[in-house]
């Protein structure tokens, strides 16, 4: 999910250093968690969320957003707010603003929230209030909503504000080797629409079952999750973001194992990479997949996962 960096903090007398955390959607128990990076100092902050999946974090405006999958045969997803101790918590997209949200991306930039709405078939994003929400792409080609093909529905977003391109994963139906990673500009294209754009390029088809999505945008890599079958599934991905079309390289598997991969962050001035699976683990590993470390077990059915360092 979002990796929120800030700058070195200063170290003069009586400065405080900055402190990394990790915050965490707990699906089978619907609430939000907040740790240290090595698994240690677990709380829960929030509890009684809707299936909550995606989680993003302000560090300057100490704030946590999550999405609210709610019932995926019903237009009943929603976004929630609260500080960084889970406190002041608000619904920022009442229910039924979006179908079934997925990965929450925010970006400070233009202080918007993208992510993508799963049996909606859409990638979306507002405001960070939670107003003006637009449909950015729409993969439904007609068909009603919640969306029968699982081949259309969007799951993992991550933004290139300097390229000026959004990304996006579609996970096909469970194993079944039809996952696809997606790109387009951030905007639509003058008298094009959602439905219509015409600037959508696939970027790998033929996944297994490609979940979150993170980028580097410093070494131009992005990462992926992936929950399908193995030797490909259960696995992190990683592949240059600047390939073109001809010279893409395969990705790289440079994480295995997992019991269905979901969240992935990244903390980029740390070398290191966050996951959590849906068998309840924690994990990191340098960004190079070496360096492996299992921080927690057997913590209920995990999703999103947000690293960042408060000050």
């Amino acid at each position: 999910m979002v990796s929120s960096q800030m700058q070195e903090p200063q170290r003069a007398s009586g400065d405080k250093a900055a402190v990394d955390r990790l915050f965490l959607l707990d699906l089978s128990d619907d609430r939000v968690v907040s740790l240290n990076p090595d698994g240690s100092d677990r709380k829960v902050i929030v509890t009684e969320c809707r299936y909550p999946d995606g989680i993003a974090v302000d560090v300057a405006a100490g704030h946590i957003y999550w999405t609210n999958m709610g019932n995926p045969a019903a237009n009943d997803g929603s976004i929630e707010r609260a500080d960084l101790d889970g406190q002041n918590r608000v619904t920022i997209v009442a229910r039924g603003g979006t179908f079934t949200p997925k990965q929450l991306q925010l970006e400070k930039k233009s202080g918007k929230l993208y992510w993508c709405d799963r049996e909606g078939m859409r990638l979306m994003r507002a405001n960070l209030d939670g107003s003006n929400i637009e449909t950015l792409v729409d993969t439904s080609q007609g068909d009603p909503r919640p969306g029968p093909d699982a081949t259309k529905w969007c799951v993992g977003v991550a933004i290139d504000v300097d390229g000026g391109k959004v990304y996006w994963t579609q996970k096909g139906p469970d194993n079944a080797g039809k996952g696809r990673l997606f790109r387009a500009g951030i905007e639509i294209p003058a008298g094009q629409t959602a439905s219509d754009r015409a600037d959508i390029e696939v970027l790998y088809d033929g996944l297994p079952e490609p979940i979150d999505l993170e980028l580097d945008p410093t070494n131009r890599v992005m990462y992926w999750t992936d929950r399908g079958d193995p030797p490909r599934g259960n696995t992190v991905n990683r592949a240059p973001i600047d390939s073109d079309a001809k010279g893409r390289p395969a990705p790289e598997i440079v994480f295995t194992h997992l019991m269905e991969g979901i969240g992935i962050a990244l903390d980029l001035k740390g070398d290191r990479m966050f996951i959590t699976d849906f068998g309840g683990n924690v994990l990191s590993a340098r960004l190079d997949g070496s360096d492996k470390k299992v921080l927690l077990v057997a913590q209920g059915n995990l999703t999103g996962i947000a690293y960042c360092e408060i000050s």
